[in-house]
């Protein structure tokens, strides 16, 4: 499909649901794509998988959604003046419904590669029609009925009430009916009851009465018909054919080197005709008749081809006589006119009373000078009284300058892709580098337009931790010993970071030698305390593993009460205060090389909890005066952390 039914999904959407809705959506079908080019083809699937994924989010169905997508279509391609195309169709609905197939057909100069549906009315009363829909397409029924609906409002100011009467193929890896196959694909069949006042079409296109002076006209031979129409067919009521136009004898027998003119009178059509549109409809007589208002498209068959050794045997059994004879000339020349493309023939299938016969008045279906060439046709053999020539110039000279626009845009969205995946790396790099100053909470919610100072948050408990990383090591070489201290911070600290898991920890800040963290805020962890103890042992364990000669760590934490908020503008930071951090960093400070020092308040906390402890005595603390306070040796027996360090050792 076009990128312009996916613009037009993608406005609408937005506009009535709102632009996070339709991320969502794309989203969840998996759709990296933002902006959809005009001109540009996408998987048929690509709408369905929208409707689906919109019905997941709102709650509606997906038929709905079809439907909805199918008014977006008619409300976007007004700004096309497509709108406009379809009003000058006829004064009626059912002169545009009469009029479907044939604006698809004329639609191939701009987009030559649609794959559009067929539609034909085999019913006509004053409530309303009967509509056949055929297309290759499943799912699509449904958007279908919203572009009529919208259709008949808009352009024509009428109600539509559509219903199904029959339903073929419709549901993906499902039918309803027998299965149509045509080009080893399934066809989907549905036959639609419109009911919309119709009395007014019915009155003056129908019901209206011949003129006096057209019931005295003479009889017309129908040799005039082949002459002014030279691509006609005239066939009978065992659908054999009984005369043809001049110009498509000589396109059958440039298809059929083998033949002669003859044999294609009295052969049934079907031997060297294949009925492209209306798709779904066989070659009988009751259609042909039932649906004489209907654009037919035919092609004509090739015939028995030959290869390349029988070509070059008929070229040099050719006599000085057969090049030098014009007419003889022609005949060896077909022989090797296998390469040429099989012609297509688009026109009406009229019956004449008369002769009881039906008469496919037809031209040649040519967008170009190229494909005229590949038919092996000439602009003098095309219709004279038409605009079957004006149509190939107008054809040629549109496609020149839609090839070139079409290769800009194609250029264009490229870089626009490369573009927008660059931005989205850059946004993602920029992402991780806010997160690592800021929590991801706090980051949306400035996103958002939230004060910075609006941030600041109270908690009622949390568990504080300090580590600072020590080293025996001296040196006389102070730039060496620098790089060796720095080597040596960026091991530890590296292995500390991949310990913090949120929202269980959350990595404040490193000043120097020390690695601060929290467990409790900026989300609220009412196992704040456990899992600061876990992170803690954790620390020593991985100071342990790295094995650095003459490396330590001094751990130390405390749990109480702070305030958290974001400080600065120029770098941001997430920082924590209150007694409670002064305390923490009295622990660390106060502790040993390798081990780990806790307030008397944490620690009765984590006995409750089955951590095992020692008792170390009373810390005199600056600012706080003597504390209990204990060494933190283990944690419990089926603790994650005690399972990892069993299985280490």
């Amino acid at each position: 499909m076009y990128g312009m039914l996916l613009e037009s999904v993608q406005h609408f959407v937005q506009l009535e649901y709102g632009e996070h809705i339709w991320r969502q959506a794309l989203l969840t079908t998996g759709c990296k794509l933002t902006v959809f080019n005009t001109y540009q083809q996408y998987p048929d699937s690509l709408i369905p998988d929208l409707a689906a994924a919109l019905s997941a989010i709102t709650g509606k169905s997906i038929d709905e959604f079809m439907v909805f997508f199918g008014r977006c279509f008619v409300r976007f391609f007004s700004n096309f003046g497509y709108d406009e195309l379809i009003k000058a169709t006829g004064r009626y609905f059912c002169d545009f419904l009469h009029s479907v197939d044939n604006i698809h057909l004329q639609m191939r100069f701009t987009y030559r590669k649609m794959k559009s549906p067929s539609m034909q009315l085999t019913e006509m009363d004053e409530n309303g029609a009967v509509l056949v829909y055929r297309s290759t397409r499943s799912g699509f029924s449904k958007y279908l009925r919203g572009q009529l609906m919208e259709i008949a409002k808009q352009l024509y100011n009428m109600d539509l009430i559509i219903k199904v009467l029959e339903s073929q193929n419709d549901v993906p890896g499902g039918t309803t009916g027998p299965i149509s196959i045509q080009g080893g694909l399934k066809t989907v069949i549905v036959k639609y009851r419109l009911d919309f006042d119709n009395r007014e079409y019915m009155q003056k296109r129908i019901h209206i009465e011949a003129h006096p002076s057209q019931l005295q006209l003479a009889p017309v031979n129908s040799s005039l018909l082949l002459d002014l129409f030279p691509f006609a067919l005239i066939l009978n009521e065992q659908m054999q054919i009984t005369a043809a136009g001049e110009k498509l004898i000589e396109s059958w027998m440039l298809n059929n080197v083998s033949c002669s003119p003859t044999e294609l009178m009295g052969s049934k059509v079907t031997d060297y005709f294949k009925l492209r549109r209306p798709t779904g409809i066989t070659f009988t007589w009751e259609n042909m008749k039932r649906l004489q208002t209907v654009n037919f498209e035919i092609q004509l068959l090739k015939g028995p081809s030959m290869n390349g050794t029988e070509e070059a045997a008929a070229l040099a059994d050719s006599t000085p006589q057969e090049f030098e004879d014009p007419t003889k000339l022609m005949s060896v020349a077909r022989r090797g006119s296998q390469g040429l493309k099989s012609i297509l023939l688009k026109g009406e299938m009229r019956y004449i009373k008369d002769i009881n016969s039906l008469v496919f008045l037809c031209s040649p279906l040519i967008n170009n000078l190229e494909e005229l060439r590949e038919v092996g046709l000439y602009l003098n053999d095309l219709n004279t009284h038409g605009l079957s020539r004006e149509m190939v110039f107008t054809g040629f000279s549109h496609n020149s300058r839609l090839d070139l626009m079409c290769e800009r845009e194609e250029k264009r969205a490229e870089e626009l892709e490369t573009s927008l995946a660059l931005a989205d790396s850059w946004k993602r790099q920029g992402d991780e580098l806010l997160y690592s100053m800021i929590p991801r909470s706090i980051a949306e919610r400035l996103r958002d337009g939230l004060n910075p100072l609006e941030t600041c948050q109270s908690f009622e408990e949390v568990t504080v931790l300090f580590a600072e990383v020590s080293e025996s090591l001296t040196s006389d070489d102070s730039i060496k010993y620098a790089m060796t201290t720095v080597n040596t911070l960026n091991a530890a600290f590296s292995a500390f970071d991949e310990l913090i898991q949120s929202p269980m920890a959350y990595k404040v800040e490193t000043v120097g030698k020390v690695y601060m963290a929290v467990s409790g805020a900026p989300d609220v962890n009412p196992c704040h305390v456990q899992h600061t103890a876990d992170l803690a042992l954790g620390m020593l364990q991985s100071i342990h593993d790295l094995n650095l000669p003459g490396v330590g760590v001094k751990i130390g934490f405390h749990s109480g009460p702070i305030v958290a908020g974001i400080v600065g503008l120029k770098v941001p930071r997430y920082c924590l205060f209150g007694d409670t951090v002064n305390t923490a960093s009295r622990m660390e400070s106060s502790s040993d090389i390798n081990t780990i020092q806790v307030s008397g308040y944490t620690a009765k906390k984590l006995q409750k909890y089955g951590y095992k402890l020692t008792f170390r005595g009373k810390v005199t603390v600056k600012g706080k005066g003597e504390m209990e306070t204990f060494w933190l040796n283990s944690a419990p027996r089926d603790s994650a952390v005690s399972k990892r360090m069993t299985k280490k050792s």
